[in-house]
């Protein structure tokens, strides 16, 4: 028996200007190569404050003098050796810069995976667990719920050092972050609502 050629199928042809539509796509990578970049000023940070501070409680000067003069707030008495408040402070602020770090991972891989191609981890011991399943929405919940971190350790930050802030400044920083908590609850249930309904279209159909 013959096989029927008017039956066979041939791959479909991009219209050019969808195609160079879609190739710019790839204008996005020298924009996460630069966060990149930026990702390797904050580990050059992280590690310098990380030394100063092993520095200070090793009585060197330079090292004891940098870190209380990064933990001073204005307005407030600069503190004159390294105490508790001190080192939580600059642990809290290492602790914002891996936070930061972490929201850069998950821009650059996140996105680059979303929006400009396939990387092609699937079975790789170390991928990580959300790129399995990431898309638009997910990245943006995930983000927010980063940037959230980001703003509780500031606000942990500011309360620390409550007393060199007037009522204002308090009170418009636990706002905002407010507004973070919302603006991530909102933008959670948005995606529900939108799951859901590609789910009952699946079904339907």
């Amino acid at each position: 028996m013959q096989p029927d050629h008017n039956t066979t199928t041939s791959p479909r042809r991009i219209p050019p200007v969808a195609y160079f539509l879609f190739l710019s796509r790839w204008l996005q990578l020298p924009l996460y190569l630069g966060l990149v970049l930026a990702q390797g000023v904050y580990v050059y940070h992280f590690w310098v404050e990380l030394s100063d501070l092993i520095g200070a409680i090793f009585s060197n000067q330079g090292a004891l003098q940098h870190i209380l003069d990064m933990v001073a707030v204005k307005g407030a008495e600069k503190p004159e050796k390294l105490d508790e408040t001190a080192i939580m402070l600059v642990v809290l602020g290492l602790i914002d810069v891996v936070m930061i770090s972490n929201l850069l991972i998950m821009v650059i891989i996140g996105g680059y995976e979303t929006f400009v191609s396939r990387m092609n981890l699937e079975g790789h011991p170390d991928q990580p667990e959300w790129l399995s399943h990431v898309n638009a929405s997910v990245l943006k919940v995930k983000l927010a719920t980063a940037i959230i971190g980001i703003s509780s350790i500031h606000l942990l930050k500011t309360f620390i050092n409550a007393s060199a802030y007037d009522e204002k400044t308090l009170i418009a920083q636990t706002v905002i972050h407010i507004a973070f908590l919302f603006s991530a609850l909102a933008i959670a249930y948005c995606d529900r609502i939108i799951s859901q309904t590609a789910r009952l279209s699946e079904e339907h159909e």
